[in-house]
């Protein structure tokens, strides 16, 4: 398996300097680098969704019969309680000055790389990153990197739910009202941060965006053509791009149906990679069928092997 995931990672790193591979973050990369023995709740460590899950549901007195899935959870807490006691619970729990973690510093490293692999004459562009999680990890650790980056966010609910928000490096934030045609953001300036189940915003809670009980997702995914409501400009690089799934598995239903939304049942264009220890056969079944392959490899090593091809000279590697 090591000279598997060595060459694997030499081409991935590769891709990754050219900005041809967009890395597609769940909330199983907060448990990454993660001492074993280590409590998310200390303020220092990220919850996953299974955490976050647990905790709600002993919070709010979630049935004991009932297994804690995070979307079921949320809806409980929202039924019992009303929607704005869930979004000040989150809120509670994220704005939080949690510490970034291994994958999201070295995410922050690869401006610098491809500035370095375009200062070769290579043709590159900057990373397109989707997430679904709703802190602000990534974007702390882009921050002490000291790169820029454009941050794009679902608005999940006030009088422009179902669109985005750009919030560039400088200036006020915009909405994307017309995706089509928005041109106010380019992978050839810097790296642009796409969160499509929204975030929390640190600065002011009533503007926090969360997409996490049944019925936010229904609306979201049942109801909405999500291709035609991310921009344009980022749905083309999403259409000519490899994709590196971390942080999922498939058992996570909502993965499936936001693939299903956003490429209906063709596999991706280009073959694409994802992350996970021990999947199930149903799992590697969907997965290939996507045109997607599997690496059971736990991630602190995945992103170790990306560390190790990261220190190579910039030529070597597939294709040089």
């Amino acid at each position: 398996m090591h000279d598997e995931l060595n060459a694997h990672c030499r081409i991935v790193m590769r891709r990754l300097r050219e900005g041809r591979v967009i890395p597609f973050l769940g909330a199983g990369t907060n448990l990454c680098g993660r001492p074993t023995d280590a409590d998310w709740r200390t303020g220092r460590f990220l919850p996953s969704g299974q955490e976050l899950a647990t905790y709600l549901a002993e919070s709010y007195a979630y049935p004991a019969s009932e297994a804690p899935d995070l979307l079921r959870v949320s809806q409980y807490v929202q039924a019992v309680t009303g929607g704005r006691v869930l979004y000040d619970e989150l809120h509670e729990l994220f704005d939080r000055d949690y510490a970034p973690t291994s994958l999201h510093e070295l995410l922050a490293t690869f401006p610098r790389v491809i500035r370095a692999w375009r200062e070769q004459g290579h043709s590159s562009r900057y990373q397109l990153i989707v997430t679904t999680n709703y802190d602000d990890a990534l974007e702390k650790a882009f921050v002490a990197a000291g790169e820029p980056f454009d941050l794009v966010s679902y608005l999940a609910k006030g009088p422009d739910r179902g669109k985005f928000l750009h919030h560039p490096p400088e200036g006020d934030a915009r909405l994307i009202d017309q995706p089509n045609r928005y041109r106010g953001l380019s992978l050839d300036q810097r790296t642009v941060i796409l969160k499509i189940h929204g975030a929390v915003d640190r600065d002011d809670a009533d503007r926090d965006s969360y997409v996490i009980t049944e019925d936010h997702y229904i609306e979201y995914l049942a109801q909405t053509d999500i291709s035609s409501i991310i921009p344009a400009v980022l749905m083309a690089v999403m259409n000519d791009s490899h994709f590196l799934f971390l942080g999922y598995s498939l058992r996570d239903w909502n993965l499936r149906v936001i693939l299903h939304r956003i490429w209906g049942q063709q596999k991706l264009n280009y073959k694409s990679w994802a992350i996970q220890v021990e999947p199930e056969p149903v799992e590697r079944e969907f997965w290939q069928k996507r045109g997607v392959d599997i690496l059971d490899v736990p991630l602190d090593r995945y992103v170790e092997g990306l560390e190790a091809g990261l220190r190579q000279p910039l030529g070597a590697g597939v294709g040089t």
